[in-house]
């Protein structure tokens, strides 16, 4: 299972949002974070989210260990299986 770990805060959590649109992956919380889940990769198109670059920068709070980020740019963010 590839997770990701986004700060629950009002500027993160449009991409909380998008990212429960995929229905191949699971929004939950882990306390203060959200817990973005799939058995495959994690795809959050940026400009989908309305998030300015620095709070796109800055949203990832961690990866689970069974994950790595293959893309963090201006255009999307990825998580892939490792």
């Amino acid at each position: 299972m590839t997770t990701l770990y986004v700060l629950d805060v009002p500027e993160n959590t449009a991409v909380a949002k998008v990212a429960a649109e995929d229905p191949t992956v699971t929004v939950g919380q882990i306390g203060p974070y959200f817990a973005i889940s799939a058995a495959g990769p994690i795809v959050i198109d940026r400009r989908a989210t309305g998030c300015r670059h620095a709070v796109w920068y800055s949203c990832i709070a961690g990866v689970g260990r069974d994950g790595r980020i293959t893309q963090h740019d201006k255009d999307a963010l990825k998580v892939e299986p490792a």
